[in-house]
C-alpha cells in the first residue's frame, strides 16, 4: 500500500493549507509555523479525532464514510464540484489490484466530424486530457494551436504565441488546470496523464504551482477575450458540449454576440478562408487581392 498514490491525502492536505484560521473562525495567537489550518483544527471542526484525520492524510485509512468526507469538505470550504471530487477520491479505494492501463486512443465520432465541417463558427473537439482531436478551418484560423494533435494545456503554458493570443493567460491558467483535474478525477495512472503532467510540471513553474493547489472546477461556458494577430481584439463566448457516446470528449464552440464588432471580425476571418486569393496568370497570388486582404485585416484590427 505504501507504493499506491495517496490521492485523498494529497488533496485534503493541499486544500487544508489554503484555508486560513480566520476563514474557519479560529482565533490566532502568536506566530503560526504552518500555512492554513493545522490537522487537529480540521479534525476538531469536522467532529472527528485528530488521529483518524492524520491517518486519512497519510493514506493509512482509505475508506472514510461519506459523512466524514462531507464534514471535511465543509471545513475546507469546498464548493459542490470540489466536494464531488473529494467524494470520488474517497470512494476510489485501494488500487493495488489494478493492472496498469494502456494508452487510450480517443477518436471523434464520424457524425461530429461532419458537423465540424458545416459549423460557421470556430469549433473543435477536445479529449479528456484537453488534446485537440479535430478542428474546423475557422478554429485553426482563430489559433494555429486549435488543430488536431495539439494539446490545450501544453499550448497555453509552453507556447509564447498562444500566450500572446490570450493576454490574460496567467490569470486563466488556474481555471484550465482546475478543469483538467476535475476531468481526470481519480484516473491518474493513465499513461497520457502521467506524461502530460510530468512534462508541464518540469517545463512550466506556473503550471507546477497551480497543480500543487489541487483546485477543482467544472469546465463550463465562459466569455473569452483574444488578441488576434490579424483582426485584433475579439470578445467571444465559449461553449463546451458533451458528445453522446464519446465519454470525455467535448465539442468546443466559440461564438460572438450578434451585432458586435467581434461578429464582424469573425466573419472577416471566415471570408479569408472561404475565398482564397485568385491566382495571377503566372500562377502566383494576385497582388491586388493580397493588398485588399491586408487592408481589410488592418481596418478590422484598428
Amino acid at each position: 500500500m505504501a507504493d499506491e498514490p495517496n490521492l485523498l491525502g494529497e488533496y485534503v492536505r493541499a486544500r487544508r493549507e489554503l484555508v486560513t484560521p480566520e476563514q474557519a473562525g479560529i482565533p490566532v495567537y502568536g506566530v503560526r509555523r504552518v500555512p492554513g489550518l493545522r490537522r487537529e483544527e480540521v479534525a476538531m471542526l469536522a467532529g472527528i479525532s485528530a488521529d483518524y484525520y492524520l491517518r486519512l492524510e497519510q493514506g493509512r485509512d482509505r475508506n472514510p464514510s461519506t459523512q466524514v468526507l462531507e464534514a471535511i469538505a465543509r471545513v475546507l470550504r469546498l464548493d459542490g464540484t470540489a466536494t464531488a471530487h473529494l467524494l470520488r477520491l474517497g470512494a476510489d479505494g485501494p488500487r493495488r489490484q489494478r493492472a496498469r492501463p494502456q494508452r487510450r486512443r480517443e477518436t471523434v465520432p464520424p457524425s461530429i466530424t461532419k458537423l465540424l465541417t458545416t459549423l460557421p463558427l470556430p469549433a473543435m473537439v477536445e479529449g479528456r486530457y484537453f488534446d485537440v482531436l479535430a478542428a474546423n478551418p475557422l478554429a485553426t484560423a482563430l489559433s494555429p494551436r486549435f488543430t488536431a494533435g495539439a494539446n490545450r494545456l501544453r499550448s497555453l503554458f509552453l507556447d509564447p504565441a498562444e500566450q500572446a493570443l490570450h493576454p490574460q493567460w496567467e490569470n486563466s491558467g488556474g481555471g484550465i488546470v482546475a478543469a483538467f483535474r476535475e476531468a481526470v478525477g481519480t484516473d491518474t495512472d493513465d499513461p497520457r496523464f502521467i506524461e502530460l503532467v510530468g512534462e508541464l510540471s518540469l517545463a512550466s513553474p506556473l503550471f507546477s504551482r497551480l497543480w500543487a493547489r489541487h483546485d477543482v472546477q467544472s469546465c463550463e461556458a465562459a466569455p473569452k477575450y483574444l488578441d488576434h494577430p490579424q483582426v485584433g481584439p475579439l470578445h467571444l463566448n465559449r461553449e463546451r458540449l458533451s458528445i453522446d457516446g464519446a465519454p470525455g470528449r467535448t465539442l468546443v464552440v466559440y461564438h460572438p454576440d450578434p451585432g458586435t464588432d467581434a461578429a464582424d471580425k469573425l466573419a472577416l476571418l471566415a471570408s479569408s478562408i472561404r475565398t482564397p486569393a485568385p491566382l495571377a496568370a503566372d500562377g502566383n497570388v494576385g497582388e491586388n487581392s493580397g493588398h485588399r486582404r491586408h487592408v481589410l485585416f488592418k481596418e478590422a484590427a484598428g
